[in-house]
């Protein structure tokens, strides 16, 4: 285990010591009624959209477009629920542990660099296994990002999902020593409680509430109009096949998507 993050457990840990005690009835699973295991889905069906990957982009997308629209979501791995381990801070490091058997909802890959690294295989993706440290991209990375960005619409989204799922708790001894020595060898200045981007020593948002409870990108879909979502669970996509319009040849988003479970195909039309 990495000093880094071994840092960081004893930080969580401590700033949540004695309030880990977390059991499903505390959370809001509203969003089950919409979850289906993909097996169980029609052969063909047709949708407004289809979101694949139901992770920390995935679960916000569908949500905000359910609004108006019929959605599918496609996750690969199980509901939280089947993982109790992913709802609490005290079920953090075993997810890091745990062996992986193509199940569990931490999966490990190592990174073109030769890192070794996790990542999420679970409904609400690598946010329901990360550190749950939340705190905004750099105004510099949306504007050198190739993509013309309305910051209004940004800055509301971002205020959207820190009203939903995002917390701010008092630091504890320890976090406080560390604050300090952070600042005493001038790491500066010091940027007080905010998760906007800021060089300098802060206190960020957690996704860890102040009893250790894990608010995930999943909760988001509670957000969204559940009769319009329909999020299948073990769903694998082979193949993306793209139609185009006679007229103009441009691609036309009828887009057809074969889930692959166990020993069948299904085929999902947009």
């Amino acid at each position: 285990m990495s000093l880094l993050l071994l840092t960081l457990l004893i930080l969580l840990k401590t700033c949540f010591h004695g309030k880990l005690l977390v059991h499903a009835v505390d959370y809001d699973f509203s969003y089950m009624k919409s979850v289906y295991n993909a097996i169980d889905l029609p052969l063909v069906e047709e949708y407004d959209y289809i979101v694949i990957g139901g992770g920390t982009a995935g679960c916000p997308l569908a949500a905000t477009l359910s609004e108006k629209y019929s959605i599918l979501v496609l996750e690969r791995g199980n509901t939280p629920k089947a993982h109790p381990n992913v709802l609490s801070l005290s079920g953090f490091l075993k997810n890091f542990i745990e062996e992986d058997n193509g199940d569990t909802p931490a999966q490990r890959f190592t990174s073109e660099d030769g890192v070794d690294n996790i990542r999420g295989r679970v409904l609400g993706g690598s946010s329901m296994v990360n550190g749950g440290f939340f705190s905004e991209a750099d105004d510099d990375f949306f504007a050198k990002s190739g993509v013309e960005w309305d910051m209004n619409e940004v800055q509301k989204a971002y205020k959207w999902v820190k009203n939903k799922i995002v917390s701010y708790s008092n630091l504890s001894i320890w976090q406080s020593v560390v604050k300090q020595a952070l600042l005493e060898v001038g790491i500066g200045p010091d940027n007080k409680v905010t998760t906007k981007y800021k060089i300098g020593t802060k206190q960020s948002g957690s996704i860890f509430d102040n009893m250790g409870r894990r608010h995930g990108a999943v909760e988001l879909l509670n957000k969204g109009n559940l009769k319009n979502l329909r999020i299948a669970i073990h769903a694998y996509v082979n193949r993306i096949i793209f139609s185009t319009k006679s007229s103009s040849m441009s691609p036309f988003y009828l887009s057809i998507f074969f889930i692959i479970l166990i020993t069948e195909s299904y085929i999902a039309n947009v």
